[in-house]
C-alpha cells in the first residue's frame, strides 16, 4: 500500500546526485513534476556522516523516489535547496502506506 495520491499536493523538480568530480557535484537529468507533500519547518536532523544540521523542508513522496542524499530539489515556491537524508518507509504485510521521506537543507 502506497501513500495516497490525493495527499501530495505539491510539485517538485529532482536532479538525483551522481557523485563528486574534478568539477564539483555531479546531477543526473532532471525530473519535474514529482508529486509531493512538502512541510518547510525548521528541526534538526543527521546527516549521512551522522552530523547534526538543521533540515528547513520536509519531503514526502511515493516509495521508489531517485533522491539519494545532495541531489537537488526545486521546491514548490522555486526554492532549490539539497537533500540532506532520505528514508524509504516500508511495512510488507502491514496496512500502512509505504512511502519516501527526504529532510532537505
Amino acid at each position: 500500500m502506497n501513500v495516497p495520491e490525493w495527499l501530495l499536493v505539491h510539485r517538485i523538480t529532482v536532479e538525483p546526485y551522481l557523485g563528486d568530480s574534478a568539477y564539483g557535484p555531479q546531477y543526473g537529468p532532471p525530473v519535474s513534476d514529482v508529486r509531493a507533500l512538502v512541510a518547510e519547518k525548521i528541526r534538526t536532523v543527521r546527516d549521512r556522516e551522522g552530523r547534526e544540521v538543521t533540515s528547513t523542508a520536509q519531503i514526502i513522496a511515493a516509495p521508489g523516489l531517485n533522491c539519494p542524499a545532495e541531489s537537488r530539489i526545486t521546491l514548490p515556491d522555486g526554492r532549490t535547496t539539497k537533500a540532506i537524508s532520505v528514508a524509504h518507509h516500508t511495512a510488507p504485510g502491514l496496512p500502512v502506506p509505504q512511502c519516501t521521506e527526504v529532510s532537505a537543507e
